[in-house]
């Protein structure tokens, strides 16, 4: 059975940082790519950051006034680890993060339609 467990967030302050990471398990993950996406209450689920499976293509979201890419890194560990620094982060971050897979990596980036998603880790930040 395939599973993907995120695990890291929590509540945080304005300013301050978290380390979410993803591990994946229950087959091979080596040819996969991995991402993050976000759902905020009542928003739908967005996307924020992907890596190929050898992690040297990674892809960020650019939010229509916030840039994500200048406060997130996205960095792929072994095959099955993936994992996502977030620094400065601001009241709008505050959302359910999910981790994702897919053989494509547009299946994340462009579609939107990864084949596995984990259950999500809640991310709390106050002002």
């Amino acid at each position: 059975q395939v599973q993907l467990v995120e695990s890291g967030g929590g509540l945080v302050q304005a300013g301050d940082s978290l380390r979410l990471s993803c591990v994946a398990s229950g087959r091979s993950f080596s040819t996969y790519a991995m991402g993050w996406f976000r759902q905020a209450p009542g928003k739908e689920r967005e996307f924020v950051a992907a890596t190929s499976r050898s992690g040297f293509n990674v892809y960020t979201a650019h939010y229509a006034e916030d840039s994500v890419k200048a406060r997130f890194t996205i960095t792929r560990g072994n095959e099955s680890t993936v994992t996502l620094q977030m620094n400065s982060l601001k009241p709008e971050d505050t959302a359910v993060y999910y981790c994702a897979a897919s053989p494509a990596s547009s299946n994340l980036v462009e579609r939107r339609r990864p084949d596995y998603w984990g259950q999500g880790t809640q991310v709390t930040v106050s002002s």
